[in-house]
């Protein structure tokens, strides 16, 4: 759901649920959302006492919105499964444990993070859809695996590396010109044909400033948080020091 038409009826399904959750007397919660739709949502249901985007746990990036009929309610439907995954013989990455589930014909959508962490994979997930998967779930990339729902809530860590480029300014085409090493043309080029984003939305104005700690993900070049300008050269550049998503 990538596009504005989607976004159109993401926004109905979601307020169909709100509306469900008053008139049952109790809270409901969307499939999982991608970081850029919850950004395009968190403008129609901002995060509030009765509206929650949970992923199962603290920094997750797919998100489900819970609509919370009763702003006390710790309601949550996402369960975590687990299994080890012995790799001496054989790497698997995101892209086998998510193959793997494709392959039981399940959407994307029902599933949240999921990573390889401590010698074990880990998969958010619905709780119907959690016991699914430790029934059917029993390959991944050719290693067996016994998935199990675990109380447990896992943190993905992710790897980054700091680097520092050498921008004419903070301005989103200066930084996505120094970031994808081309010229400030072709940056806002990238920007006009929608392959940039700012904190997971496309960024559509190339004179848009950078602030620190945004995110800025460039199609074929990677994802990037800006951790600020750490000097100014003599000729009046800026060094921008980022940690960019290995």
């Amino acid at each position: 759901m990538s596009d504005k038409a989607d976004y159109t009826q993401l926004a109905a399904h979601l307020e169909d649920l709100r509306n469900r959750s008053e008139k049952w007397h109790r809270s409901v919660s969307s499939f999982f959302l991608t970081e850029e739709e919850q950004a395009a949502m968190m403008k129609i249901f901002p995060p509030s006492d009765y509206v929650r985007y949970d992923g199962g746990y603290e920094g997750a990036r797919r998100k489900k919105v819970i609509f919370l009929y009763d702003e006390e309610d710790d309601f949550s439907d996402i369960a975590c499964i687990s299994s080890a995954a012995d790799q001496r013989f054989r790497k698997i990455g995101h892209r086998d444990i998510l193959g793997a589930a494709m392959a039981l014909q399940i959407e994307r959508h029902s599933l949240g993070d999921m990573f390889i962490q401590d010698d074990h994979i880990y998969i958010y997930t619905g709780e119907t859809m959690a016991r699914f998967l430790c029934d059917n779930l029993l390959s991944v990339g050719q290693l067996s695996v016994s998935f199990e729902i675990t109380d447990e809530r896992p943190v993905q860590q992710f790897k980054t590396k700091r680097i520092t480029v050498v921008a004419a300014s903070e301005r989103a085409d200066a930084v996505v010109a120094a970031l994808a090493h081309c010229s400030r043309s072709q940056a806002k080029e990238m920007i006009r044909q929608g392959l940039v984003q700012l904190n997971h939305v496309t960024l559509e104005e190339p004179d848009e400033l950078c602030n620190n700690n945004v995110t800025i993900s460039i199609r074929g070049i990677g994802r990037f948080t800006y951790a600020g300008a750490s000097r100014q050269t003599r000729s009046g550049r800026i060094a921008a020091e980022f940690l960019q998503d290995m």
